[in-house]
């Protein structure tokens, strides 16, 4: 990996191409970030490089993060990730990095978490069909059946049955950069990215 990036999804609209197209796109406001920490193989035992993104007020930092970003020589930051870059040993701490390092075209990788549901049935969480609705059924949303009775004798781990649904950390593979803006660091994205408006999201240069 050589380009990621993190950002916030401000949420989604459409744009047209040349031949009248619609394209529905996702906005996302990405960096600037601050490099600021870098990790070698000799001090850490792998190569990857800190980002820090959206400035914070000092005094909500401990001691501790306000030393980590102070040795950096960058504000205070809400968001931490590291990225495993393979040209690790090329930044600086204190380098921004900002929109402009992805094109029109290029394919990517949007890691977020999803919008919770709370606690959901089988049939809204897992697409379960529903039993019959006539009168006297009384078989309508269940999960059905668990397993044989006499052999296993018991429900097999990991069967899809009613639980909490969604807020779970995702990826949406091999999204096209529609637009870039790199006046204002905003990236347009085709189709849906994970999370709600406003949420943390990071973009990665795809691996596939």
């Amino acid at each position: 990996m050589k380009k990621a990036i993190i950002g916030t999804k401000v949420g989604m609209t459409q744009v047209f191409t040349e031949d009248g197209a619609m394209v529905p796109v996702t906005v996302i406001q990405a960096g600037p970030c601050s490099v600021v920490q870098i990790k070698t193989t000799e001090n850490d035992g792998y190569s990857a490089v800190q980002l820090g993104y959206q400035d914070k007020k000092a005094s909500r930092a401990n001691k501790c993060q306000q030393g980590h970003f102070a040795k950096a020589g960058v504000e205070v930051k809400k968001v931490l990730r590291e990225m495993k870059f393979e040209n690790a040993e090329e930044y600086q701490l204190a380098d921004e990095i900002k929109a402009d390092i992805f094109e029109v075209g290029d394919h990517v990788d949007v890691t977020g978490t999803s919008k919770g549901k709370g606690f959901q049935g089988a049939i809204k969480r897992h697409g379960f069909g529903r039993g019959p609705m006539k009168h006297g059924s009384k078989y309508h949303r269940k999960a059905g059946a668990m397993s044989a009775a006499a052999t296993p004798h018991r429900v097999w781990k990991g069967k899809k049955l009613p639980g909490q649904m969604g807020a779970e950390r995702c990826t949406v593979q091999n999204l096209e950069v529609i637009k870039v803006d790199a006046e204002k660091n905003v990236l347009l994205v085709k189709g849906a990215v994970p999370g709600f408006k406003g949420s943390v999201v990071t973009v990665r240069e795809t691996v596939k």
